[in-house]
C-alpha cells in the first residue's frame, strides 16, 4: 500500500479499469487501431495526408470498424499507412480484412504504393470517451482521485496542455486553459451516460 493525498489515473486505454479499482466508474473504453508499414523506399510523400473520412471516423461513436487514410513517410523512407478505429475491447488479434481496407484506401491517394512492400503492421488501443473529449481534473465522487485520460489519438500532442491544467488545479494557480469542458461532470458526458443508462 502507498498512501497519497492524490492519485492521478493516466493509464491510457486502461484508465477505465484503473478508475473502477478506485471505486469510480469512468466510461472510457479501448478503441483499437492498426497501421501498415512499408519497407524503405525513395521519398515521394512529403506531408502527412488525410482523406476526407478521417474526421468523421475520429468523431464516430460507432463500435464497428471505421477506416480512413492517413499516410506519411518516416525520415528513414518507410511509409506508415493508417488509420482504423474499432471498439473490440482489448482484442489484439490481427484481422487481415482491416489491413486490406487500409491498403485499398491508401492506394486511392497514392497509386504508386501498389509497388511498395509491406514489412509489418502494428496496432494499439486508444483511450476512447463517448463524447470524444478527454477527462482532465478531480473526480468529484472520490476525494483525492484525479483523471488525465481519454485523449484518444491525441494524447502525446495534448500532454503538455493537460499537465499545465492539472498543475494549476493541484497548486491553485492560474490555468492556461479553462478545464471545465474536460471535467467528469461536463454536460456532454452526462448526456452520454444518461442515454447509456436508459
Amino acid at each position: 500500500d502507498v498512501a497519497a493525498g492524490a492519485v492521478l489515473v493516466a493509464a491510457g486505454p486502461w484508465s477505465g479499469e484503473v478508475a473502477r479499482a478506485f471505486g469510480a466508474d469512468l466510461p472510457l473504453r479501448p478503441r483499437r487501431g492498426v497501421v501498415l508499414v512499408t519497407t524503405r523506399m525513395p521519398h515521394a510523400i512529403f506531408h502527412k495526408v488525410y482523406d476526407g473520412d478521417y474526421f468523421a471516423a475520429t468523431q464516430s461513436s460507432d463500435a464497428a470498424l471505421q477506416t480512413s487514410s492517413v499516410v506519411e513517410s518516416t525520415p528513414s523512407g518507410m511509409v506508415l499507412i493508417g488509420s482504423s478505429r474499432e471498439q473490440v475491447g482489448f482484442d489484439e488479434r490481427l484481422r487481415v480484412a482491416v489491413l486490406r481496407e487500409l491498403a485499398a484506401k491508401a492506394l486511392r491517394l497514392f497509386p504508386f504504393l501498389a509497388a511498395a512492400s509491406i514489412m509489418r503492421s502494428y496496432g494499439g488501443f486508444r483511450p476512447y470517451m463517448p463524447d470524444h473529449l478527454p477527462v482532465i481534473g478531480a473526480d468529484p465522487r472520490v476525494p483525492g482521485l484525479w483523471h488525465a485520460s481519454g485523449h484518444e489519438g491525441a494524447g502525446i500532442s495534448l500532454s503538455l496542455a493537460t499537465a499545465a491544467m492539472l498543475a494549476a488545479e493541484f497548486t491553485g494557480g492560474a490555468a492556461p486553459t479553462d478545464a471545465a469542458p474536460f471535467r467528469l461532470d461536463r454536460p456532454t458526458l452526462q448526456r452520454h451516460l444518461a442515454e447509456a443508462a436508459s
